[in-house]
């Protein structure tokens, strides 16, 4: 670069060093960015996208990907039942000092915002430095649309939030169940919500009617 002025620049590069240049960026690109496979194991093509998300984030589950396996639909129970769970995984996951675009940035190019790949072993490693490894692993429902499970590499103390929450969810969504059942076989009964046992008990009071 040959300066003319204080405020004017000319660029003195020849067209076969620019095009050099900019071939090694490409390449520096293409190498960065596009994934590569290994046998049965590769890594996904990091599009611009992906890299939008990282510094312009567009809803929750962008916003908080870094922490793992974030709900993709931001309404319904189950979102209500996991949001506390995350928003208090950011604030112990995520450094005072640190801004959120970094610990997404990682997540993106160290494990293909992924709770299992690795992409970079160093910048993985440095997330999980950062955050403490904190992560939300799974959440599905098993047995029945309330029985909600959900997994998480944290702290005790998320833990036990994580296994109230789950038994909250249980329970209301069986009291509901009961509580529909008994109204199938006796529209002027009066359910009194709060137990499951008690329910199950004037459930199982009203089939011994019924069968009588």
């Amino acid at each position: 670069m040959k300066t003319k002025s204080k405020f004017e620049f000319k660029d003195t590069r020849t067209f076969s060093e620019k095009a050099k240049e900019f071939a090694t960026m490409l390449l520096y690109c293409v190498i960065f960015w596009k994934g590569r496979k290994k046998g049965m194991i590769g890594t996904m093509n990091i599009s611009l996208k992906d890299i939008r998300a990282v510094f312009f984030p567009k809803g929750f589950r962008e916003k908080y990907l870094y922490l793992g396996s974030i709900p993709w639909r931001e309404e319904g129970d189950l979102f209500k039942s996991i949001l506390p769970i995350v928003l208090t995984m950011d604030y112990e996951a995520k450094p005072k000092w640190c801004p959120r675009w970094f610990l997404r940035f990682l997540h993106l190019f160290g494990s293909d915002n992924s709770i299992v790949r690795v992409r970079n072993r160093r910048l993985h490693n440095l997330q999980n430095r950062l955050t403490g490894g904190i992560m939300l692993v799974d959440w599905k429902t098993k047995w029945s649309d309330y029985d909600l499970r959900i997994s998480v590499n944290a702290p005790g103390h998320i833990n036990e939030l994580t296994r109230a929450i789950e038994q909250r969810f249980y329970s209301q969504g069986r009291q509901t169940e009961l509580r529909n059942q008994i109204i199938s076989l006796e529209p002027n009964a009066n359910p009194i919500w709060g137990s499951i046992s008690r329910l199950e008990k004037q459930l199982e009071e009203l089939e011994n009617e019924r069968n009588n």
